[in-house]
């Protein structure tokens, strides 16, 4: 019988398994960058959906914990890596491993965190382990591949939209759909199933990364958690930049050029600036259409699912739409 469940009781209870995972113990500064970074929280929405999905058909969603922290490890170590990569100084407010550390040990501590990730995963059941791993490094290939192609963007005058979308998709969407893919195959659904989960966490992740690109510009700055602006300062080719770049022209395309171009400026002038083209060139409405559109996508996919426990899927349903509708 399905029964409601609870994800704040979800929370409890994957926040509890991956507090008292062991990554290993000496030397101790390999492993505590590992813990440190897993400790800095986040909302741990990936092992959410996993076990969410899981949920929509059994009950005992907490066979599913150690898969689904198997991809808060693997996305951690992402985030570890990615934070080299940028020279980032702080992740979720606080200090990046390499700056708490460096960089030599984010490295390795970021290529201990994939191995244990693989250690999270062994213990599914044997008949479905082959199929899951594949899986698994299937998507953990794309996410490198997403994030080598958001690299060669910074050395690139055009970046079209769709190539900027397939990025998203790979860097960003295809982990989304993999934890929920994840969760039906752990709980022994078809392929049918839990393809449909898979593409509709790939468009909604989609959607939640062109919402970033938007909120990065027209955030309030006092619920965003950071500088709003941070894309246009770093002239990052986000779908705003490139819808702006694609449409310009006259005066308003030399002025964005002008900005572009210019390494000695004012932080919240080029803002202002760059904004306010943006508003001229209804660059918003647009990001915001073309988010909708990937966002009506996967509840497409969603809404042909066929699940007996409503309850669940409810739950899945209303988690998606009040991070669609976040604003920060």
């Amino acid at each position: 019988m399905n029964k409601t469940i609870s994800v704040n009781d979800i929370l409890q209870d994957l926040e509890s398994h991956i507090e008292n995972l062991n990554y290993g113990e000496s030397p101790k500064e390999l492993y505590e960058p590992i813990s440190y970074i897993m400790s800095l929280g986040g909302k741990r929405i990936r092992p959410l959906l996993t076990l969410l999905s899981y949920s929509l058909f059994k009950n005992d969603y907490r066979q599913a914990l150690s898969p689904a922290a198997a991809v808060e490890v693997f996305h951690n170590f992402t985030l570890m890596h990615d934070d080299i990569m940028d020279d980032a100084p702080l992740r979720r407010g606080k200090a990046t491993v390499h700056e708490k550390w460096n960089p030599n040990t984010a490295i390795l501590s970021g290529d201990v965190m994939l191995v244990r990730a693989y250690d999270l995963l062994v213990d599914i059941d044997p008949v479905l382990l082959p199929k899951c791993i594949r899986l698994f490094n299937r998507t953990a290939a794309e996410v490198c591949e997403g994030q080598q192609h958001d690299m060669n963007f910074e050395s690139m005058d055009e970046v079209e939209e769709d190539t900027y979308i397939n990025m998203i998709r790979l860097k960003t969407a295809v982990l989304l759909g993999f934890a929920l893919e994840l969760g039906a195959i752990l709980a022994g659904r078809d392929e049918k199933e839990a393809k449909l989960l898979y593409d509709f966490g790939v468009n909604i992740g989609i959607g939640f990364q062109l919402k970033d690109d938007l909120l990065d510009v027209y955030a309030d700055k006092a619920k965003f958690g950071k500088q709003v602006g941070g894309d246009i300062i770093a002239n990052k080719k986000t779908f705003l930049l490139i819808k702006a770049k694609e449409l310009a022209s006259g005066a308003i395309k030399e002025d964005l050029e002008r900005w572009i171009a210019s390494k000695d400026f004012d932080k919240e002038e080029k803002v202002k600036a760059v904004t306010a083209i943006y508003d001229k060139l209804h660059i918003k409405t647009l990001t915001e259409k073309k988010m909708q559109e990937y966002f009506d996508l996967g509840f497409s996919q969603f809404e042909k699912l066929e699940v007996s426990n409503q309850d669940t899927l409810e739950v899945l349903r209303q988690l998606t739409k009040d991070l669609i509708n976040r604003e920060k």
